[in-house]
């Protein structure tokens, strides 16, 4: 692997275990944060593969469209655009007043990170 796909996964990893400590650790959980960590997580580990295989991607929190380029070297990213869509709008209007979460939620999002983290990581032959 190169440097940039090694720094997309440690930013990866520090909004996995962000998301974690702040849903699982805190007396009280906040889950619009805990949520847009989830989806940072999610859309580095996607970046982090495509640095990796030299694919260009535009600027974008857009996790459908990063999956499309995954899926033009490996159809095997089918198997999380579930997760990744469901995580799609936590990286930007989940910041904004007029949007909430609950905890549930928060929690389904965390899964759904779990996932993309793992069969990512997996992909990139991380432990």
């Amino acid at each position: 692997m190169n440097e940039v796909t090694d720094e997309w996964i440690l930013k990866a990893e520090e909004d996995f275990f962000t998301a974690d400590g702040i849903l699982h650790e805190l007396e009280i959980p906040r889950a619009a944060t805990a949520s847009f960590h989830c989806q940072q997580c999610a859309e580095k580990y996607i970046k982090a593969f495509l640095t990796a295989r030299l694919i260009r991607f535009e600027r974008t929190h857009v996790l459908m469209d990063l999956l499309k380029l995954c899926l033009t070297v490996d159809k095997d990213f089918k198997r999380i655009a579930n997760d990744l869509n469901s995580l799609e709008g936590y990286g930007v209007a989940i910041r904004y007043p007029g949007t909430s979460i609950t905890i549930e939620l928060a929690e389904e999002a965390f899964k759904a990170a779990e996932r993309v983290r793992k069969f990512v990581r997996k992909k990139l032959k991380l432990k």
